[in-house]
């Protein structure tokens, strides 16, 4: 199988991209056909069999970017060189080099990673620090002077060889399996040691402590050709990173805002927060948004059945089952907005008018001390402004419950039925005013159901001015709901109720 091709999908699905077996198949065939060698008739060929969605088709693109980039690895610079003044900017190494150099030696020698000094190369034969003015080794005979495996590699300096053993390094660590971005260093280390770093570093030790000037030198040669091997060793495993890692910490960041109660979530995590509502309603969507009938098939409508027979003499052909169709619920959703309630009311009324199209009626309306409906707002402005528009109007004044409950039932109690759906957002406290349970019971008697939503924990509800105990006497239902886990779960069963 191609490892390659099996690489790059699993990049792809960790994106988001949805890649079924059959459209992996087709896309090794289109591998087979095609080959490697032309990029833009490969990114041609898979984009045609593996991205469905527009969404997905921008994925791809991006994933296909950063998976095939041309990341040739960055040569060697010598010591010498590095340290030099230099000349103007357009001036080529190979000029820089002969300048410096007495022995009239080409930087093309110097800057490859294979390249050794003269000191290096009297080291490779065994000479003395004396003895420095001998010609530069062949880089198989530097390799030959070096005893750990990944310094001989280094002193060769083939690129190709050294890449390839990076990605071998790379699969043998796992490190497709980093998830954040402070993974980067160990996975980093744990490439590097499956390399061989370790008897390198021994070695550059044991170089270090000789007393011949010639070794000494090549284990200062060979700890800078780590040193860069450790710069591309970092380079791959934070291309690694943004192929495999960067939506899996989204997902992470995502998940952990999913459970942290609302009224937590700074400010600068609001518009990550939003797209997680959205994501969510959308897939509460793609699970409601069907053809709204259950058939029962296993019970059978008897009169219907006989009717629809007589043609055939009362001869029973065709049986006819009992069926139920649900109207898509009608939802009134009151929210408090004083205080650190209202972001869970932005929220709420967010998921419920991102549902437009398995809930089309919502009717939502606000307060404080008054109450007063602000539909038209949320069908006139984005959702952002006119949430602010209502707290601006509506959020500065002290919490009312009772008042709130006159107005609402002044607007639209004869509107309610039994296929209304009441939604309350608040914590029930009501500073010690009128709680009109009166009103409470008239909903509750008129309504198909009533639900409270409280953001407060459950253990401090009934503590210092709450209502909560009166008010969850004439409720359906009253659930705790301070999360976007708890509220997806909350519109989820909403939605399997009605239909």
């Amino acid at each position: 199988m191609d490892v390659v091709l099996t690489d790059f999908i699993r990049a792809l699905r960790n994106a988001d991209v949805r890649v079924s077996t059959s459209e992996t198949l087709d896309a090794f065939n289109a591998v087979q056909l095609i080959g490697y060698e032309n990029r833009a008739t490969l990114k041609q060929a898979l984009s045609l069999v593996l991205p469905k969605t527009f969404d997905e088709k921008m994925t791809f693109d991006a994933c296909f970017d950063r998976f095939f980039a041309r990341r040739p690895l960055r040569a060697l610079t010598p010591e010498s060189e590095a340290s030099q003044d230099g000349e103007a900017t357009g001036q080529s190494s190979e000029d820089t080099a002969s300048e410096g150099n007495a022995s009239g030696q080409g930087a093309a020698e110097a800057d490859a990673p294979g390249s050794s000094h003269s000191s290096q190369s009297k080291a490779a034969e065994g000479a003395t620090a004396d003895d420095e003015s001998g010609a530069a080794a062949p880089p198989d005979v530097a390799a030959a002077a070096v005893s750990s495996l990944l310094g001989q590699l280094l002193m060769r300096g083939n690129t190709m060889e050294i890449n390839i053993e990076i990605h071998a390094a790379g699969e043998q660590v796992g490190v497709q399996r980093i998830k954040v971005f402070t993974q980067k260093g160990v996975y980093t280390q744990r490439i590097l040691e499956a390399m061989g770093n370790t008897p390198l570093q021994q070695e550059i030790a044991a170089l270090a402590q000789s007393p011949a000037a010639g070794n000494r030198q090549l284990g200062a040669e060979l700890n800078r050709r780590r040193d860069w091997l450790r710069e591309m060793v970092r380079g791959y495993v934070e291309q690694q990173f943004l192929l495999y890692a960067d939506v899996t910490g989204r997902r992470l960041r995502e998940d952990l805002l999913k459970n942290v109660r609302l009224a937590s979530i700074d400010g600068r995590h609001h518009r990550l927060v939003q797209d997680v509502v959205r994501r969510m309603a959308r897939r509460l969507v793609a699970a409601y948004s069907r053809r709204r009938k259950v058939f029962h098939r296993g019970q059978l409508h008897l009169p219907r059945t006989l009717r629809h027979n007589m043609k055939y003499d009362d001869a029973i052909f065709d049986l006819k089952w009992k069926s139920t169709r649900v109207a898509r619920p009608r939802v009134f959703a009151i929210c408090d907005v004083s205080g650190s309630v209202a972001n869970y009311a932005a929220f709420m009324l967010m998921f419920l008018y991102s549902l437009d199209e398995v809930l089309p009626k919502v009717r939502s309306f606000v307060f404080s001390s008054e109450l007063d409906e602000v539909s038209g707002l949320f069908q006139q402005y984005p959702m952002d402004e006119a949430m602010a528009l209502a707290l601006r109007q509506y959020g500065n004044g002290a919490t009312d419950y009772g008042r709130a409950l006159a107005d609402f039932s002044s607007l639209c109690l004869d509107e309610i039925d039994k296929k209304t759906t009441i939604i309350i957002l608040g914590d029930g406290r009501n500073n010690f005013g009128s709680s009109r349970l009166d009103l409470m019971k008239q909903l509750y008697d008129r309504c198909q159901r009533l639900v409270w939503l409280n953001p407060e924990p459950r253990a401090i509800w009934n503590t210092g001015d709450s209502e909560m105990r009166h008010f969850s006497a004439y409720c359906h239902q009253v659930d705790e709901c301070s999360t976007l886990t708890q509220l997806e779960r909350f519109v989820s069963g909403l939605l399997r109720y009605s239909r």
